[in-house]
């Protein structure tokens, strides 16, 4: 039986996260037992995964809007898959560095940047409104899958193949996206008499976004996870292998409780949101998420690895309850023209903390250590309840569709 395009679109975007979920574990080890990496290069290497997000995410709002996405998106699942061989070539030609793992962190960064906010922006293209909370429910459930499955995955393959063979995983997924992505109708760019410069048309995006009263606290919330996310993701396998002295199945499988706590949390939102409404939905997850973070490094020995997957399991729960909801809510209430530059503002802003985030934690950890950094970044994630708590949300049970500032206010 043929697959929809929604249907391909989804098994593409679902073939590259699995990949990248693999990826995901084998290329931290790939640091860490080949190269010796110390708190600092894994932060920089974390941090080059992320710049992206600060350099080229408000004119990837407008790139996407004046561009093809079908062309765009397969250019850019090749450049990532070259990008992501070349470590094993410079590994297999003993010629491998830290330098090369960022810059090939950084090349990837760019190519994820553009090719998300393509993502997004197709998806309520192909998607009626009525069906967006669930289509975006399914694709967080899916991740889910995939960073339950591939972290699993990624440790068993690198504990039989090694950290750098297993990269090839990586590589093969994105290739297998491109062929899908190749298949899907090219969208018909929109030719306009008048073509704004690209600053007017970033300060378009820029001025909706601040001036609407639930996407801007939403994207400031969404910043200040982001910040201890980074500190996470460049910590966890640095914490786990060097502190708690996991094994890299071990690895594996302790991060792969993200993946369980994000399927839990998708597959449950739109019932819990229905239930204690949208607003009132995040705010209930962001205490939630404070608890998850604080549990996280606490422990020694089993208990630790046992804290680790409980902590990462709430707070990964609790952040796609978040994710799904304000992502949903940006998609009906940004208008159409709009949209591609409302996503990148958000990305720029609050996946920009991503790489600060991860800097900050490479320099404390090598000084203080890893258990005390995670620790200190677990206490930030009180800064989400506090974003919301000091908005109109809290006295509201859903998010309303008519909160957005006319039209004339956000070209001022």
């Amino acid at each position: 039986m043929e697959l929809t395009v929604f249907g391909r679109w989804w098994v593409a975007s679902t073939t590259s996260h699995l990949g990248s979920a693999v990826g995901g574990v084998a290329l931290p080890l790939t640091a860490l037992t080949v190269l010796d990496a110390s708190a600092f290069e894994m932060g920089l290497i974390t941090a080059a995964g992320y710049l992206a997000y600060l350099l080229i995410s408000l004119p990837a709002g407008v790139v996407v809007q004046r561009v093809p996405l079908r062309g765009m998106q397969v250019a850019l699942d090749l450049i990532r898959a070259l990008a992501i061989a070349s470590v094993p070539l410079a590994w297999w030609f003993d010629a491998l560095t830290v330098a090369q793992l960022v810059a090939v962190a950084l090349v990837v960064s760019f190519a994820n940047v553009l090719f998300d906010v393509a993502n997004q922006t197709f998806l309520p293209e192909i998607v009626p409104a009525a069906q967006l909370q669930a289509r975006n429910s399914l694709n967080s459930g899916t991740h889910a899958v995939t960073q339950l499955g591939g972290p699993s995955l990624g440790g068993l393959a690198v504990q039989l193949l090694g950290a750098v063979p297993t990269l090839f995983m990586n590589v093969v997924s994105y290739l297998i996206s491109a062929v899908l992505l190749r298949t899907l109708p090219a969208r018909q760019v929109q030719r306009s008499a008048e073509r704004p410069p690209m600053v007017t048309m970033i300060r378009e995006g820029w001025h909706f976004v601040l001036r609407h009263p639930i996407i801007g606290p939403a994207m400031w919330d969404a910043t200040a996870t982001n910040f201890v996310c980074g500190a996470m993701l460049a910590l966890f396998p640095y914490y786990l292998v060097r502190e708690l002295h996991a094994s890299p199945l071990m690895v594996g499988l302790l991060l792969a409780a993200d993946g369980l706590g994000t399927l839990i949390g998708a597959a449950l939102t739109t019932r819990f949101t229905d239930w204690v409404g949208t607003a009132r939905g995040l705010i209930i997850a962001a205490f939630v998420g404070v608890a998850g973070a604080l549990i996280i490094p606490l422990g020694t020995g089993t208990a630790a690895y046992l804290a680790f997957a409980a902590g990462n399991l709430i707070f990964a729960g609790s952040t796609v309850v978040l994710s799904v909801t304000t992502r949903t809510y940006r998609m009906l209430a940004s208008p159409p023209d709009l949209l591609s530059r409302v996503i990148a503002t958000v990305k720029f802003v609050s996946w920009g903390a991503i790489p600060l985030g991860g800097l900050l934690a490479g320099v404390l950890a090598g000084s203080i250590g890893a258990r005390t950094t995670l620790l200190i970044f677990g206490a930030l994630t009180v800064l989400s309840p506090i974003i919301y708590l000091s908005t109109p949300i809290r006295r509201l049970r859903d998010l309303p569709l008519d909160a957005a500032p006319k039209p004339a206010e956000a070209r001022v």
